[in-house]
């Protein structure tokens, strides 16, 4: 039988995995921009990246509502800054001003490593905090 704290422990590592995909997708236009490659390669990288990370962005906040997260508000603000620098960075390159993605999409890297590194660990933190009380007061 699966308990509450199971599902606690695979949904973080669940959004551990998705944060990896994310940095690698980030790194992975990067990389697009720096060798040069032509404007659909680079535009296909980026949207990939957006439609991934607002997935990953829902499915992260839905978890944190299911565990009552009292730094919800906090955390979100982020991810919607995140979206907006995104859209902003698709509609620069579709504009033909993609010179503005190589030098965002670095910041970007970097806000986004350093959400993890904070906010998402606050909130990893929290989900541990949540399974040792849920252990606590079924055994």
């Amino acid at each position: 039988m699966t308990s509450i704290s199971d599902f606690d422990d695979s949904a973080a590592h669940a959004v551990d995995m998705e944060h990896k995909i994310e940095l690698d997708l980030v790194e992975a236009l990067c990389l697009e921009v720096r060798n040069g490659k032509d404007q659909r390669a680079i535009a296909s990288a980026l949207q990939q990246l957006s439609d991934y990370t607002e997935t990953h962005f829902i499915s992260e906040e839905l978890l944190m509502r299911l565990n009552m997260y009292d730094s919800y508000a906090e955390h979100v603000k982020d991810h919607v800054h995140t979206l907006e620098v995104l859209r902003e960075l698709s509609i620069n390159h579709a504009l033909g001003t993609s010179s503005l993605v190589s030098g965002k999409i670095v910041s970007v890297l970097e806000f986004i490593t350093h959400h993890i590194a904070t906010h998402d660990r606050r909130f990893s933190e929290h989900l541990l905090r949540q399974k040792m009380e849920l252990n606590y007061l079924y055994f």
